[in-house]
């Protein structure tokens, strides 16, 4: 008596974590964490921003590094190494969630933005595992003898999650076929 996979064995794994557009997302995904991260080591060790300072790039931007030891805005802050960790493990949980998702994508916007939204998390929890908090240095603001303004400082992998979002939302209203989330 011999022994046969029963229901399909390897094509069955296949299409539970790679779908027709995961090339796609996977792709976007890789993009944005490889730009997301030599744009921070440039400006960590080359450019050494944290020893400049604020530097003024327009009237309405400037670079400043701040060190996020919590989520998006600055919520839950951790400092300690306990703490870290469970962001840190709660990001791998969301990515291989998303992932699972990114397999099922119904198109390729979706898979783009799923893309997006893995990428940024992935490049932010490099910087969570490398020093135990995320580098941040974007900074919009409005300063007018009328209005104050100041935008939380934020980065590339964030924008690129921010994006991804804005693409979700986009692909739910006008794409149709929108598969649900896990």
């Amino acid at each position: 008596m011999g022994c046969k996979p029963q229901g399909g064995g390897v094509i069955a794994l296949h299409s539970r974590f790679w779908g027709p557009f995961t090339r796609i997302g996977a792709l976007a995904a890789l993009a944005v964490c490889a730009i997301d991260q030599s744009v921070k080591l440039w400006l960590l060790f080359v450019y050494r921003l944290g020893e400049r300072g604020r530097v003024s790039v327009m009237p309405f931007f400037d670079l400043v590094l701040t060190w996020n030891t919590g989520i998006s805005y600055g919520m839950f802050q951790q400092s300690s190494a306990l703490g870290q960790w469970a962001l840190l493990t709660f990001k791998v949980i969301a990515v291989a969630l998303l992932w699972l998702w990114l397999a099922g994508a119904a198109g390729r916007l979706m898979a783009l933005s799923i893309g997006l939204i893995i990428g940024g998390a992935l490049g932010n929890g490099i910087d969570r595992l490398a020093y135990g908090a995320v580098a941040d240095f974007v900074l919009f603001y409005v300063n007018t003898l009328d209005f104050k303004f100041t935008w939380y400082v934020f980065n590339l992998a964030d924008a690129a999650i921010v994006a991804g979002v804005a693409g979700l939302l986009y692909d739910s209203v006008a794409g149709g076929s929108a598969a649900k989330a896990p």
